[in-house]
């Protein structure tokens, strides 16, 4: 109403006005600041002093006084005038609520319908009445839509406009494919499996490191599903677009060795600065590199190394031509970056054999005949040997780091101070001490000193990374003690000690030596007689069922009670008191149908096929 009262009189921004509701009534009025005067000249601005008194009895000529200031004819256009501002103010406010909560929702996914296709792309119509554009270079090749379809993508950027926000989304982000395996696979959501990195050729092929943050719990497995039920699910909602879930693992070497997959690797080299060479099989060189070096350029992507692979006869008849060429190799170290010269000598010490083998195996393919699983042993064994001494002496150990400090002859505060990145360690395990805080020497020497099972609990570090630590921990602690040694005290004379006499001791009396033992002669073995039952049956005579029952019971009871030995003494072993037991025999009553007569038969227990009756 403020709105239209200054659009209907033209009222200066600058003049104040309020307008006052009466929610029962629904009347109005408004109210403006004007100056009293003696006569007025501009009504919207000024008021007589006779009017301003009505208001406020004290005012005087020139103060200002608030006034009402209701215009006669303040109906119909007003009302429009009203109506409008307070639709404004409605799209407004939705705009403001659509930019709040599209901000929030930037890279996560989006669900929506398709409103309108055109040259630029596709807009989705989303909640809260916003719009989402879909523009084509942000589809995944190949893809098309039609009207009401549903989409889902990521938002990627809110743009605030005049009229409604810019949603800007896609479907070729890397997180697009992130958030797809956070809702179809629950370790991932709930942080028991973590994605490590991710990269991918929108419609093409995509590669996933994942690793797990809790033990017995199997990364790839969660990811790929029961029969691939999981994958698959993503893989449709990306048309078909491969997917390579991976384990990652802090060496660099296991670490790059995986990324290239599905090709079988045969080595990993690190070589100077950010750079791994690997080498592959003759048969995988195709598949490692990928078609237009897709699957190369992805593993660097994931890994974040400059990759060169090559395969095990180009390496082989690279170093060739290097022992050839007989000049020394120049490299560069990792840590100090001085220059490292690598003389032929060294590289190819003790290969004279092997390299007269790869030359031979080299012939045999450049002539295209067929070569031996040993001839290509052959290779691989001289490549792995002269390129792992390459990268001996590229990357220094601990033990050759500490060395070298050793003789710069550093004080212990400068020791101390040494960033953990100098001590010789793979660039991994330094990454991950510092991502834990442990920067320096010294924040290594004091977390090993009072619980080395801290370290060892990081995830990353290995039972050899342990072993580094420790000679890390040695190093730094040799220091200190060197550095606490007290100053040399003057000598002290001491009063010399008189030895003390000898002690004769008494010579001992022979002993007489002991008679011989002699054993004794085993007693002769009893023969232990079976005890004999009697059976009260005549042969002649037909018995009726009870009186078998009865002539064989007075059979058991008639037969002889004995101890068993054995067992006696076994009780008596464990200090219980023995028991009397009696031999169970197995006695069968059988009935002859032929003869009409019933016999009694038992088992022999002494023999194993002999049975008597």
């Amino acid at each position: 109403m403020v709105s239209a009262y200054r659009k209907a009189v033209t009222a200066s921004a600058a003049q104040h006005v309020e307008a006052r509701l009466d929610p029962e009534t629904g009347r109005f009025v408004i109210y403006a600041e004007k100056e009293v005067v003696d006569s007025v000249v501009d009504n919207r601005t000024e008021v007589i002093l006779e009017e301003a008194r009505k208001v406020d009895p004290n005012c005087e000529l020139g103060d200002m006084v608030i006034v009402e200031s209701t215009p006669k004819d303040f109906g119909r256009v007003a009302a429009q005038t009203a109506r409008q501002v307070i639709q404004q103010r409605i799209r407004d406010a939705e705009r403001n609520d659509q930019m709040a909560h599209y901000e929030k929702q930037i890279g996560e996914i989006v669900s929506g319908v398709v409103q309108a296709i055109n040259r630029e792309g596709y807009t989705i119509g989303l909640e809260k009445k916003a719009e989402g554009i879909l523009q084509q270079n942000n589809l995944i090749r190949g893809e098309r839509f039609h009207m009401h379809d549903r989409v889902r993508a990521l938002v990627v950027e809110v743009k605030d406009n005049p009229r409604n926000p810019q949603i800007v989304l896609s479907r070729t982000h890397k997180d697009f494919l992130r958030r797809l395996l956070e809702n179809e696979v629950p370790e991932i959501f709930h942080g028991i499996v973590e994605i490590r990195s991710i990269t991918r050729e929108p419609g093409e092929r995509a590669k996933i490191a994942v690793s797990a943050t809790q033990q017995g719990i199997d990364p790839v497995g969660a990811c790929v599903g029961l029969r691939g039920v999981r994958i698959q699910a993503i893989v449709r909602e990306l048309h078909d677009e491969k997917i390579d879930v991976i384990e990652w693992n802090p060496d660099p070497v296991i670490y790059i060795s995986k990324a290239i997959s599905p090709a079988r690797v045969v080595g990993v080299y690190l070589g100077e600065g950010n750079s791994a060479t690997v080498i592959v099989p003759e048969d995988q060189l195709s598949l490692a590199i990928g078609r237009e070096g897709q699957n190369a350029r992805l593993a660097a992507r994931l890994t974040g190394w400059r990759i060169d692979i090559k395969s095990v006869s180009e390496s082989a008849a690279e170093l060739i031509h290097t022992y050839e060429q007989g000049e020394d190799v120049v490299l560069t170290h990792e840590t100090s970056g001085e220059p490292i010269v690598i003389t032929i000598s060294e590289l190819f010490k003790g290969e004279e054999e092997a390299i007269e083998k790869v030359r031979s195996v080299l012939a045999k393919k450049a002539e295209g005949r067929t070569i031996l699983p040993e001839e290509i042993e052959v290779l691989n064994g001289f490549v792995d040997r002269v390129e792992k001494r390459k990268t001996a002496k590229v990357h220094f150990s601990v033990t050759d780091t500490l060395k070298v400090l050793g003789k710069k002859g550093l004080s212990q505060n400068e020791i101390e101070a040494l960033p953990i990145k100098e001590s010789g360690l793979p660039a991994h395990v330094c990454e991950i001490l510092e991502e834990n805080g442990y920067k320096t020497f010294d924040d290594v020497y004091n977390v090993m000193k009072n619980d080395p099972d801290v370290m060892f609990k990081l995830h990353g570090v290995t039972a050899d990374d342990m072993n580094d630590l420790a000679r890390i921990v040695t190093f730094v602690g040799k220091h200190k003690v060197t550095a606490a040694e007290p100053e040399e005290e003057p000598a002290v004379e001491v009063e010399p000690v008189t030895e003390p006499e000898p002690i004769v001791v008494p010579e001992e009396e022979p002993v007489s030596e002991p008679e011989p033992y002699v054993e004794p002669e085993p007693a002769p073995e009893q023969e232990v007689k079976e005890p004999e039952i009697i059976y009260d049956i005549p042969e002649d005579q037909e018995l009726s069922m009870e009186d078998i029952f009865n002539s064989v019971s007075s059979g058991l009871m008639k037969m002889s009670d004995y101890d068993d030995e054995e067992d006696s003494k076994m009780d008596a072993s464990y200090n219980k008191p023995s028991k009397k037991k009696k031999k169970k025999k197995g006695i069968e009553i059988e009935y002859d149908p032929d003869s009409d007569s019933t016999m009694v038969r038992r088992k022999h227990k002494r023999g194993d096929d002999d049975w008597g009756w």
